[in-house]
């Protein structure tokens, strides 16, 4: 498992967009497996999980992805990876759970 978090500035929705996009558009085997978007008062969060196939591990992995924003603060991104591994007790392979996180951080640099 890897994680990534990071406060970004910016309209949340398109954001949240060039985040779709970029995954979607970045890998021919990802896809956007569910989606979830909520508002309570001036608080808006959007989770998004995203699989796609690791050529290097010969499995698939998940980056789940959730953009917070309250009011006008700064937006709240927390992005995890995971599914890299094959061992069944301990984690042997994560180079494509830590490829896919790294995807996320080339779209929002």
């Amino acid at each position: 498992m890897a994680k990534f978090e990071k406060s970004i500035s910016g309209n949340f929705n398109q954001i949240l967009s060039k985040i779709e996009n970029g995954i979607l558009n970045g890998s021919i085997s990802a896809s956007l497996e569910e989606q979830s978007d909520f508002r309570s008062g001036d608080a808006q969060c959007s989770v998004r999980v995203f699989e796609r196939y690791s050529y290097f591990g010969g499995n698939r992995v998940s980056l789940s992805v959730t953009l917070f924003q309250n009011a006008d603060e700064p937006i709240r991104v927390s992005a995890i990876s995971t599914g890299g591994s094959q061992a069944v007790f301990f984690k042997v392979n994560t180079v494509g759970e830590e490829a896919f996180l790294d995807k996320l951080k080339e779209i929002l640099e």
